[in-house]
């Protein structure tokens, strides 16, 4: 069993053209009592449908289409690997970040500043994903269990064993070393 972690496509796009290695989250209705957190190291990318999102991003294109319905044939393309995740609870990390994630500044004020299950105002978890493509995509059917407002989801699917990393490795290195140090993590590659 592997899992995947629900993201708008838009989002997923910029992830999987290396415009983005951020992943920001506060969590979803069905997180459950304990709320959202960065649990997994490992899932694959789950594009969502969210018929609003380029209206919460600064760039990106997306054309709204109907939400997933039960048997929609999809394709999942991509992989990520987590190599550290914090909780930010100072705006002025997320205002530096700026040129790493393509969400507008209101789209996040809105999730930091958001309380409940779980998650206090004036936080927001930040994973630092490394991104990969899937040298075969998932050829997935839409099951009701894949919908809901919540972030995780677990696959029938194998973990990949053939991926292509997004971004080269000094690129990557670079980007690594100035998040890093915007949120003060000690994390090493």
């Amino acid at each position: 069993m592997s899992i995947a972690f629900k993201e708008w496509q838009v989002i997923c796009d910029a992830l999987a053209s290396g415009r983005q290695a951020i992943l920001l989250r506060k969590g979803g209705i069905h997180e459950g009592r304990t709320g959202f957190s960065f649990a997994h190291e490992m899932f694959y990318l789950f594009p969502t449908k969210f018929h609003a999102q380029t209206d919460h991003v600064r760039e990106g294109n997306f054309t709204p289409e109907r939400e997933w319905q039960v048997g929609d044939k999809f394709r999942i393309t991509h992989h990520a690997e987590a190599l550290y995740a914090v909780t930010l609870t100072d705006w002025s990390q997320l205002e530096a970040l700026q040129p790493y994630h393509i969400y507008t500044e209101e789209t996040l004020r809105e999730r930091f500043d958001w309380e409940g299950k779980g998650m206090s105002s004036g936080s927001i978890h930040l994973a630092f994903v490394r991104i990969s493509k899937l040298k075969t995509p998932l050829e997935l059917t839409y099951d009701k269990r894949f919908g809901g407002c919540r972030s995780w989801l677990e696959l029938d699917e194998p973990e990949p064993e053939n991926t292509i990393p997004v971004l080269a490795k000094d690129a990557f290195a670079s980007l690594f070393e100035m998040v890093s140090q915007i949120t003060k993590s000690s994390a090493t590659l």
